[in-house]
């Protein structure tokens, strides 16, 4: 019974549950249906951002605070489910940063895993542990845990990017560190292109070994994920919940980019429907062309280039596209698989 429903109170019980309460203790029963659920539960919530909206925002802010000053100008996307944590999942940080012309957002270093994946502008760079790289739109760029990055912006438009980080996870583990360097960029010790070059080409240096905890691929250009996905969509092969959808590995063993963050890129054509999908790993999605809509637990979100969505973990969700769409998503499927706990359900496929 203690599984789904706790046991009754009596004040004898309820006398006890006092007295040890004094010594730092809590009896299993009277709290087993709250912390070893028969079906996952969650205080996050189903929601949509619309980009237009937050990029007015992000100038605004633009013209209230430097990128030195705020050390990144970034406006958090918080779950409303989850005010106040800062937090787009119960496992996941997002938030959408600018960098404006000229300006650079200082070097540091810190513990958690952070992708970047580029909404606006064109031409300004990040650089991780002395390389750099141009940012185009729809990149998807890495920075390693404890490596070293900044980002500037030498054109005359503002940039503007979604990052995603796994702060709730490291913050869980009690494991956060943080460092700033002494000057605004960190040294340039590679040349641009460099890591594309050594692993982006189907190829390893032979004397390679891998210690990395990410891909040492830090940059994938979305032209060409999105070239990959344009000659596989000749093939008609689209799965009937996730269309064509594939996931950024590291070179080095074929696994995820990322060891806690799970990235992917998938391809939906225009008036497709996909079939009910749930999963255990509550995903983050950016529209990346196209619209249409998705129906999450019952709610309709109507999106279009650039807004970003939320799936809970554990809710059914479908989408219906109006023109042929590309979606990013993120999710903390890598942690989630290397522990042992995924779990999707494909409804009646």
């Amino acid at each position: 019974m203690a599984l789904k429903q706790k046991p009754q109170d009596t004040p004898e019980r309820l006398a006890f549950y006092r007295k040890i309460d004094k010594s730092a203790m809590t009896p299993l029963w009277a709290v087993f249906s709250d912390i070893i659920t028969p079906e996952p539960k969650s205080d996050c919530v189903a929601h949509l951002w619309r980009f237009d909206q937050a990029r007015d925002y992000l100038l605004e802010a633009g013209d209230l605070i430097t990128a030195r000053e705020a050390e990144r100008r970034v406006l958090i996307l918080e779950n409303p489910g989850l005010r106040g944590q800062s937090k787009i999942t119960t496992s996941l940080y997002a938030g959408l940063q600018l960098v404006t012309p000229g300006e650079v957002a200082p070097a540091h270093r810190h513990s958690q895993s952070a992708l970047r994946f580029v909404l606006d502008g064109s031409g300004a760079h990040t650089s991780v542990n002395g390389e750099r790289t141009v940012m185009e739109f729809g990149d998807f760029v890495i920075t390693p845990p404890q490596a070293w990055h900044d980002h500037g912006n030498q054109t005359d438009k503002p940039m503007i990017w979604l990052d995603g980080l796994d702060i709730p996870i490291v913050s869980q583990f009690d494991a956060s560190f943080a460092e700033s360097f002494s000057a605004d960029t960190f040294p340039a010790t590679r040349g641009a292109g460099d890591s594309l070059a050594r692993f982006g080409a189907g190829m390893l240096p032979v004397d390679h070994v891998a210690r990395q905890v990410a891909s040492p691929l830090f940059s994938y250009p979305y032209a060409r994920s999105r070239e990959a996905l344009e000659t596989m969509k000749k093939q008609q092969d689209f799965d009937p919940c996730h269309g064509l959808k594939m996931r950024y590995v590291s070179p080095v063993d074929g696994g995820y980019a990322m060891t806690t963050i799970a990235p992917f890129l998938q391809l939906l054509p225009g008036g497709f429907k996909s079939s009910a999908y749930r999963s255990t790993d509550a995903t983050i999605y950016v529209v990346t062309e196209g619209t249409g809509r998705s129906t999450i637990d019952g709610q309709v979100f109507n999106w279009g280039p650039r807004d970003i969505f939320v799936i809970p973990s554990w809710k059914w969700a479908h989408h219906e596209t109006e023109t042929e769409s590309v979606l990013f998503s993120f999710s903390d499927r890598a942690a989630q698989q290397k522990l042992g706990l995924w779990v999707e359900d494909r409804g009646n496929v």
